[in-house]
């Protein structure tokens, strides 16, 4: 039996506390996920997972072994990323999960020039917008933007995002701009899922104090770029995260409203899995992230930040 491999089975098993999950995260059928788990507790002699019908959970022999399994497989994993730095490049994969608008619009240039420093390492990158720890979402690296809670893992602060107020200049023309924050309520506003759930925004204004307006939700979205996409369409006032909006500004297709105004900027963390070292790989891309954040978080940067010929 491949111990490693059957460990990294059933460490997977144990942080999705699903024997499907685990499944999906690993390209295995269920059936192979649990016959590799079964032929594991069969090899130590032990149960180390109670199943119901619904989920698993690990035994207290159980966490005993998930404990040691996960230090013995970070340990061979730096293990073959320091001789695979012997010739100065990194091999294997990198898996990294990040909101929805950092992945698509900023990270792409920064990891196409990672991987043309080191082309033998694979990409896997995950996009969603809800915060799941690094260890159980299965990645080396997460990039959230917002509030992040505690948890078991490490979290660095590598800048901050602001978001603006737009709309259209057909709309404009058409119902004219707000002169006042208390304005906002006679025009239809289009929000991402997760703003402003109350109807209410939260303003601060030029003398640096709190404006909060009600708001009339036309249009609620969970992606940034349909809500984009009708922003320019016309269908009303909105607000997106500079580095997703900046070239729609720049070309004329959207315009700030109520500029004096301006939300409170949200900070952008890497958050990586607490252990006793970093792995090699996730190391030197942290170190790479937090040397181009400004260029990455600042939409006029993202054009320098194309990877040079290899």
């Amino acid at each position: 039996m491949d111990l490693l491999a059957a460990m990294r089975i059933y460490v997977r098993v144990v942080d999705r506390n699903s024997l499907s999950a685990a499944a999906r995260d690993l390209n295995l059928g269920q059936p192979t996920v649990s016959e590799r788990v079964e032929r594991l507790e069969r090899h130590l002699g032990v149960r180390l997972l109670d199943r119901t019908t619904r989920s698993v959970r690990a035994t207290d022999a159980g966490v005993l072994f998930y404990d040691r399994a996960k230090l013995a497989l970070e340990a061979a994993d730096d293990a073959e990323a320091a001789v695979n730095l012997l010739d100065g490049s990194l091999k294997g994969t990198l898996r990294i999960a990040a909101s929805h608008g950092l992945g698509e619009v900023t990270l792409p240039p920064l990891l196409l020039k990672f991987q043309a420093l080191h082309p033998e390492l694979g990409i896997d990158l995950t996009l969603n917008d809800r915060f799941v720890e690094p260890a159980v979402e299965g990645v080396d690296l997460s990039i959230r933007v917002g509030r992040i809670s505690d948890g078991n893992f490490i979290a660095r602060r590598i800048g901050s995002v602001d978001r603006v107020l737009l709309a259209s200049p057909a709309y404009l023309s058409r119902f004219g701009e707000p002169a006042a924050p208390q304005e906002l309520i006679t025009h239809p506003f289009i929000r991402i899922a997760g703003m402003a759930s109350d109807n209410r925004l939260r303003l601060i204004g030029p003398d640096t104090s709190v404006v909060e307006v009600p708001i009339r939700t036309c249009w609620r979205v969970n992606h940034w770029r349909p809500l984009l996409d009708a922003l320019v369409g016309g269908a009303g006032i909105g607000a997106l995260h500079m580095p997703v909006c900046a070239s729609e500004i720049a070309a004329g297709r959207l315009i700030p409203v109520l500029s004096p105004y301006r939300f409170q900027s949200m900070d952008v963390h890497a958050i990586y899995p607490a252990r006793s070292h970093m792995l090699t790989k996730t190391r030197m891309f942290l170190e790479l992230l937090v040397s181009h954040a400004g260029e990455l978080l600042d939409p006029k940067g993202l054009a320098r930040m194309a990877p040079e010929p290899v």
